[in-house]
């Protein structure tokens, strides 16, 4: 069964979708069956990891408002063991087509129930806001990553997401665990960035990943060609930022040994 994680922030631009994508990504290249779903309207994962927008004729949304199966929305990756689910500018539009619908925090977990059998993991791109469709990726999810920018306003907003996060655990999601706070946009030449890290690991100790995504231009510039940066530079900074990240998750999930003895009976 498919470890669900979350990646949310409801501050734009903190790398949220840079980190949903390439752990996606990298979690696949070392050969466990993930699958993206691309919950932002925005649809930056979707292209990102190699899809023209105009060719997708379904998405998130159809599974969220028009009953469709989440099998008949799952799109085949040019990476193998990586699958997605679409987003969609209409997605925009299901919080307020969804806001009579009774139980409707609960629709995406139904959505991915069916097939998440399918898959070790399961990696959902949040909107960068808290409303219905955030709640939703967090009502379905096992547990949350959180991107933090290395910057002055690193915790701004960081305690509104952690609030959210306690009541979806206290009201609709009670198994929700935090999977951990991911440092991004680091620039080691900065005094700035080296304080920010340090706040961070004073406020949260044992909840930050010890992987520190660097700033890196081949990190930037991947999505541009529709890939992960692992495609696109596998030697970058930021690709072994990445597959670093992916290896922790994997340890802490322990889920390096549960691969190892299945090879062993393969």
């Amino acid at each position: 069964m498919a470890r669900i994680i979350g990646v949310a922030n409801q501050k734009g631009g903190v790398g949220k979708t840079t980190t949903a994508i390439n752990l996606a990504a990298s979690l696949a290249v070392l050969e466990y069956k993930t699958l993206l779903v691309d919950a932002d309207p925005q649809a930056n994962s979707t292209t990102g990891v190699g899809f023209d927008l105009h060719n997708v004729t379904n998405s998130l949304y159809d599974c969220m408002v028009n009953n469709t199966a989440a099998s008949d929305v799952v799109l085949k990756s040019d990476i193998p063991f990586l699958d997605l689910i679409p987003s969609h500018i209409d997605l925009v539009g299901a919080e307020i087509e969804m806001i009579n619908y009774p139980n409707r925090e609960l629709v995406m977990k139904n959505i991915l129930e069916e097939i998440k059998n399918n898959y070790d993991f399961v990696v959902i791109d949040c909107s960068p806001s808290l409303g219905l469709i955030t709640v939703n990726a967090l009502v379905a999810a096992d547990s949350v990553i959180v991107p933090v920018q290395c910057e002055f306003f690193a915790l701004e907003g960081l305690g509104k997401l952690l609030n959210t996060i306690k009541i979806v655990q206290s009201r609709l999601n009670p198994a929700l665990q935090i999977e951990g706070i991911l440092m991004t946009m680091y620039d080691g030449r900065l005094r700035l960035c080296n304080q920010v890290v340090s706040e961070v690991r004073r406020h949260f100790d044992e909840m930050v990943f010890s992987t520190i995504i660097h700033r890196n231009t081949r990190l930037s510039e991947a999505p541009s060609v529709g890939k992960p940066v692992i495609l696109y530079d596998a030697e970058s900074k930021g690709s072994v930022n990445y597959l670093n990240l992916a290896k922790e998750v994997l340890q802490k999930n322990d889920m390096t040994k549960m691969k190892q003895e299945e090879r062993i009976i393969e």
